[in-house]
C-alpha cells in the first residue's frame, strides 16, 4: 500500500513539474515552444503599442534571451530595424489566443539607440507564420505613433505628425494576416496628407557620385533609384524607393550591391533572403527581384521597372570680365 501512496505522489510531482510554469527565458535555459508561449501574458483585444510602451522600464529577469527568441521566430524579423550585429533585449508585452486558429504575440525590442515594438503570428501548432514591425520609435518630439490589434483582428499602423502651425496630421495603414502568403497584408492605406506634400528623404543624397553608373535613375519624383559611389570600383552604394498602385503599396531599400560583370550589379541582404539585380545602360537601370524582398515592400508590389538616368547639370562657366 505504502510503495502505491509513494508511485502515486512521484506521479503528482512529475505531472506538477512538468506543469510549472517558466520564470525566466535566458539563454542558457532549456526551453520548449509552449514554454516561450506560456512566458506571454494573455491579454484581451485592443491592445495598444505606442512610444510610451516602448519607453517603459523592464526588469532583466522579465527578458527573453536572443538565443531563445530566433529558436520560434526568425532573425530576420528584426535585421531591418536592428542590423546583423546588434542583439536588441526582448520584453514579453502579451499574447492574443484564437482557439483552433492563430495566437498572436506581442513584444518589444530595445538596443542603445533603437526600441521598437513588434507582432508575431503562429498557427494552431505555435509555429511561426509571419511577423512584422508595429511601431519603431524616433527622436522627433513632433510625432506620435501606435500600433494596436482591434477585436476584429486586424492590425493598424498609426503615425501622428504634428506641423509648426499647430495641425496635425494623420498617416495610416491597416493589414491583416494571411496565413497562406505567410504574410500580414495592407488592405488599406490612408495618408492623411496629399500626394506631393509628403516628403521622401533620401538617406545618400549628398554622397560623390563620380562612377560609371552612380546618379539618379527616376520615373518621378516618388519612384526613383539613386547610385553612389562604392568604398571600392566593384561596389555602389544605393537607395530606392517607389509607389505603386496609389500609393497602396510601397517599396524602399538601402544597401551595397557588388558588380558582377560589367553591367549588373547584384544585392543580397544579410540574413535575409531578399536578392536584388540591377543590370545597367549608359542610360537606364533595370531592377529585378531575384528573391524575396518582402520585408522591404507591401506584399503586393516587387522591386522592378527601368528607370531613366537624370542628366546632370551642367556646372555654369563663370566668365571673367576683362579689366
Amino acid at each position: 500500500m505504502n510503495k502505491l501512496l509513494v508511485i502515486f505522489l512521484m506521479v503528482i510531482l512529475i505531472a506538477g513539474c512538468k506543469n510549472k510554469k517558466k520564470t525566466t527565458l535566458a539563454d542558457n535555459d532549456t526551453v520548449e515552444l509552449a514554454d516561450f508561449v506560456d512566458f506571454f501574458p494573455e491579454v484581451k483585444l485592443p491592445i495598444q503599442i505606442d512610444d510610451s510602451v516602448l519607453l517603459r522600464k523592464e526588469t532583466d529577469s522579465s527578458s527573453i534571451g536572443y538565443k531563445i527568441l530566433t529558436q520560434f521566430v526568425p532573425d530576420s524579423l528584426f535585421l531591418r530595424d536592428f542590423g546583423a550585429d546588434i542583439k536588441p533585449k526582448i520584453y514579453p508585452i502579451g499574447k492574443v489566443v484564437i482557439k483552433e486558429f492563430e495566437t498572436y504575440l506581442f513584444l518589444k525590442a530595445i538596443s542603445a539607440s533603437k526600441r521598437a515594438g513588434y507582432i508575431v503570428a503562429l498557427n494552431n501548432g505555435n509555429n511561426f507564420i509571419a511577423g512584422m514591425p508595429l511601431v519603431i520609435a524616433d527622436k522627433d518630439p513632433s510625432t506620435f505613433q501606435v500600433g494596436l490589434m482591434d477585436k476584429k483582428y486586424t492590425v493598424t499602423q498609426i503615425i501622428q505628425r504634428r506641423k509648426p502651425g499647430g495641425e496635425s496630421i494623420e498617416r495610416k495603414k491597416v493589414y491583416i494576416l494571411n496565413a497562406e502568403a505567410g504574410a500580414f497584408s495592407l488592405i488599406m492605406t490612408d495618408q492623411g496628407v496629399a500626394e506631393e506634400e509628403r516628403e521622401i528623404i533620401n538617406p545618400i543624397d549628398t554622397l560623390p557620385h563620380k562612377n560609371k553608373y552612380s546618379g539618379d535613375y527616376i520615373k518621378d519624383k516618388r519612384n526613383y533609384v539613386s547610385i553612389r559611389d562604392g568604398k571600392k570600383p566593384s561596389e555602389m552604394l544605393f537607395f530606392i524607393h517607389f509607389e505603386k498602385d496609389n500609393g497602396e503599396c510601397v517599396g524602399e531599400l538601402k544597401g551595397i550591391a557588388s558588380l558582377h560583370g560589367t553591367k549588373t550589379a547584384i544585392y543580397r541582404a544579410v540574413g535575409n533572403p531578399c536578392v536584388l539585380e540591377l543590370n545597367f545602360s549608359a542610360t537606364r537601370v533595370v531592377l529585378k527581384e531575384q528573391e524575396a524582398c518582402g520585408s522591404y515592400r507591401d506584399i503586393k508590389c516587387f522591386f522592378d521597372g527601368s528607370y531613366s538616368k537624370r542628366k546632370e547639370p551642367k556646372p555654369k562657366v563663370v566668365s571673367k570680365k576683362k579689366k
